[in-house]
């Protein structure tokens, strides 16, 4: 398993390069730049941005520069928050969405599986439709109606939490963002899980396991659910990466300081080095993610080999 997991590292490589390379060409294709304004700036001051900035160089110069300040873990600076460099954002909003994203992550699979599992325990009952309905409820409500909802409900009329803000990371802060970004997921892991585990207990070996007299706490806990999670494990990968750097809406709605905002902005704003640095940012996560979920095949499924 540890050369396998060596041999994606190093294929990981190219990929990420060819990441880099499409968004760095296919950002610079659209008009305009990140000095762009509606009213325009002195031609005098947009020429010395540009010189200060390295903008005047030809695109192949400036596309080395960028690899070679890459490779180094520079990110550069950001273009639109001049005093602050791009790594110096992702220090401060970085830790802030890893924590709000890895949370709504983890209760969105304990919850989720859970729910998955009474439902195809009760399947065509009044439960399982209970759960389904909720499921299909809560992936098909936006995020950005249910968060200002949960505002004006708790924060406003019950006042229990407050309305917006980090707070320093405290709990009654976090509780409704988590709860708000792990809604969708929830029912989404909900609905895989009850059509997985459906399959898995009319599958041969868990007959098999119930043939042989084992008590059904058993045959559900440890045939069952162990083959059903396959496709939980699949979905976890790239919902983790989108998680801990997409929860845009969250953050802004709750004033949350994560990377989320930044991207947005310098989307708009053509920040092209805190896109960048955003886009291989995610591109790692995705990776990772990928890789730690086709590990785990061979730990749940033990006729999964890679080596």
């Amino acid at each position: 398993m540890i050369s396998y997991a060596l041999r994606r590292l190093l294929t990981a490589v190219p990929t990420l390069f060819a990441i880099v390379t499409i968004s760095f060409f296919l950002m610079r294709l659209a008009p305009g730049g990140p000095f762009s304004q509606e009213r325009g700036l002195n031609p005098i001051v947009k020429e010395n941005l540009d010189r200060l900035y390295r903008l005047d160089e030809p695109l192949w110069r400036q596309y080395l520069d960028y690899l070679g300040n890459l490779a180094r873990g520079d990110f550069g600076p950001s273009y639109n928050l001049p005093d602050f460099t791009v790594a110096d954002l992702f220090r401060v909003g970085l830790p802030v969405s890893i924590e709000l994203g890895a949370s709504a992550l983890i209760l969105a699979l304990l919850v989720g599986t859970l729910l998955g599992i009474v439902a195809a325990l009760r399947q065509n009952r009044p439960t399982d439709y209970a759960v389904t309905a909720l499921a299909t409820a809560g992936s098909t409500i936006p995020t950005f109606v249910v968060a200002p909802l949960y505002q004006l409900v708790f924060a406003l009329t019950l006042a229990w939490v407050p309305v917006a803000g980090w707070g320093g990371g405290a709990l009654v802060n976090k509780v409704g963002p988590i709860v708000v970004l792990a809604l969708p997921q929830i029912a989404i892991v909900a609905r895989l899980m009850r059509a997985s585990m459906i399959e898995a207990l009319t599958s041969h070996h868990v007959r098999t396991a119930r043939a042989l007299g084992l008590s059904e706490a058993t045959v559900v806990v440890r045939h069952a659910v162990r083959g059903a999670l396959l496709p939980i494990v699949s979905y976890a990968g790239p919902a983790a990466a989108a998680l801990l750097t997409g929860s845009v809406v969250v953050e802004t709605v709750f004033a949350i300081p994560g990377v989320g905002r930044y991207f947005v902005d310098a989307a708009l704003n053509r920040d092209y080095t805190l896109v960048m640095g955003t886009v291989v940012v995610v591109a790692v996560f995705v990776i990772v993610f990928n890789l730690a979920v086709d590990l785990l095949y061979a730990v749940i499924d033990p006729r999964v080999r890679h080596d």
